[in-house]
């Protein structure tokens, strides 16, 4: 029997972020717009705004949302979008479907401990697979900021209430289930990397969405239409196999390795991460690289044999590198180091399978109800769509290949 070819196979990096017309002005993508779609502005509550003034929240907005890669060639996002902007829009579908002030302001507050280029941050600590690393200082952020705390205790809430979010199963649960947060930052990472969202699609399928009860007795954001379930799960397993890509492995652990370089060099410290945006973080590395380009030995021809024996010569290669790169090579076999920046890495894999609500009979079998009291039952979108199970066994089988590198600057 012929194998079928998986889904992913010929959908390279220059396919993915050329398949949707730039100019295209259905794929306008603007933030308050689309904040408007999560929760209509008649619906938003009031008690937001109060929390979006503090300067731990309002730090939020010097993050993106798509971990560094504002900053180098290798992408040509279209959308700017902040950790601030994801985390007002995850408080807002909370909002909207719970009306829970307590799960709302976990929401709001679930990336607080974000350093400057997100999960760059997990690439730096050695958690690329998992991506959570850097979530272990949330709750000693809120109970540590005094703003923030009373206005907590203004609105009647405690920190246990509001300092972890996984807690909530509408705000956040386990792949392949859909939460809040996931929901969420895919609209606008898709707007983003690919263009593969218009303002119709989601608000199609955001207005399918409801809360359904899941296999564990959980409540769990779902789809009351197969079709529209369909769309959703296909254009978010392709977002999710452009952060599987080794350019995008490449560009996040390079970055990091950066990082870890500056620290080193003393040309940042780690309270940056913490407290400056990712453009003052760019501008100290430049202005730093500015001053000392007379004493790297980059441009020399010997220095492709000790670039890995000077710290501040990588430091600038790396950094140059970076932010110059265009093409990554795909290879099994590692590209010589004293040439190439290789990775060899396993991420963490962004799919869902949705539940989704479908008719169980057209009647009730009780007499005297009506057709329109039909009952529904829920189940998983791959256990009634072989196009949604192919899409998923096919993103969780897709594997890139052994090694990504790039050419070093010289």
């Amino acid at each position: 029997m012929e194998e079928i070819m998986n889904y992913f196979a010929n959908m390279d990096w220059e396919f993915m972020k050329s398949r949707y017309d730039i100019k295209d002005s259905s794929r306008h993508f603007s933030v308050s717009e689309y904040h408007d779609i999560l929760c209509p502005p008649s619906e938003k509550p009031d008690f937001l705004q109060k929390y979006l003034e503090l300067p731990v929240l309002k730090r939020l907005d010097g993050i993106s949302l798509l971990c560094g890669t504002d900053w180098t060639k290798l992408y040509n996002n279209r959308v700017k979008y902040s950790r601030l902007d994801h985390s007002i829009g995850v408080a807002l579908i909370v909002w909207h479907f719970t009306k829970d002030k307590a799960q709302t302001i976990a929401g709001l507050l679930h990336d607080i401990s974000t350093p400057v280029f997100s999960h760059v941050g997990d690439f730096r600590n050695g958690d690329a697979l998992t991506q959570e690393s850097t979530e272990a200082q949330t709750s000693q952020i809120i109970k540590n900021d005094k703003q923030l705390q009373k206005l907590l205790h203004e609105d009647e809430l405690s920190t246990e209430l509001v300092d972890d979010y996984h807690k909530y199963p509408i705000a956040d649960n386990e792949i392949p289930c859909l939460s809040a947060d996931r929901l969420e930052y895919m609209f606008p990472s898709g707007a983003s990397l690919d263009g593969s969202w218009t303002f119709d699609e989601i608000k199609k399928c955001y207005e399918n969405i409801c809360i359904l009860q899941n296999e564990n007795g959980l409540p769990e954001l779902g789809f009351s239409d197969i079709k529209v379930a369909e769309l959703y799960c296909e254009k978010f397993c392709c977002i999710g196999h452009i952060l599987q890509l080794n350019e995008n492995k490449l560009t996040l652990q390079l970055l990091g390795e950066i990082m870890n370089l500056g620290v080193k060099l003393n040309v940042l410290q780690e309270k940056d991460f913490m407290t400056l945006s990712e453009k003052q973080v760019i501008q100290k590395i430049e202005n730093w690289i500015s001053t000392n380009k007379f004493a790297l030995n980059f441009e020399n021809e010997h220095s492709k044999s000790d670039i890995s024996d000077n710290l501040s010569t990588r430091f600038a290669n790396y950094y140059l590198t970076f932010k110059n790169m265009k093409k990554i090579y795909h290879s099994e076999k590692k590209l010589p180091e004293n040439q190439y920046y290789s990775v060899s890495l396993k991420v963490k894999q962004r799919f869902i399978n949705p539940l989704v609500k479908i008719p169980e009979c057209s009647f009730s079998p009780q007499k005297n109800l009506p057709p329109s009291k039909s009952f529904s039952k829920t189940v998983r979108l791959s256990e009634i769509s072989k196009l949604s199970s192919k899409l998923i066994k096919d993103f969780k089988n897709f594997s890139d290949t052994t090694f990504g590198s790039v050419k070093l600057f010289f």
